[in-house]
């Protein structure tokens, strides 16, 4: 209920729902630009995917190298990726989930 009965102030409301929508673009940006690590196989295999889950790098510890079981590697390799992305997604949330949840509960907006 809106205090004295009128109308919310659609001006306010435009103000609040515009810097908002600024503040997830700057977390997105922040997100894209944050690295983060998975790994598998005992930290053999290490994948680095930015906040948004882009690959970023692959490091493969020599030891995880048998040319005669290259599917065991391929397995680490998607296990590490995945690891990585895992974490990304948990870093979203963190960064991004607040302000989602702001955005979600004006209507009409275009996001």
């Amino acid at each position: 209920m809106i205090p004295g009965g009128g109308q919310p102030n659609m001006q306010q409301l435009l103000q609040q729902a515009q810097k908002m929508q600024q503040d997830l673009a700057a977390a997105q940006e922040e997100l894209a630009r944050t690295p983060v690590e998975g790994s598998a196989g005992g930290g053999l295999v290490k994948a680095t995917v930015t906040g948004g889950g882009e690959l970023q790098g692959l490091v493969i510890d020599p030891k995880a190298v048998d040319p005669e079981d290259t599917e065991t590697l391929a397995d680490l390799v998607v296990a590490a990726v995945r690891d990585a992305n895992q974490s990304a997604q948990e870093l979203q949330q963190q960064k991004l989930g607040p302000l989602a949840q702001g955005l979600d509960g004006m209507p009409g907006l275009p996001f």
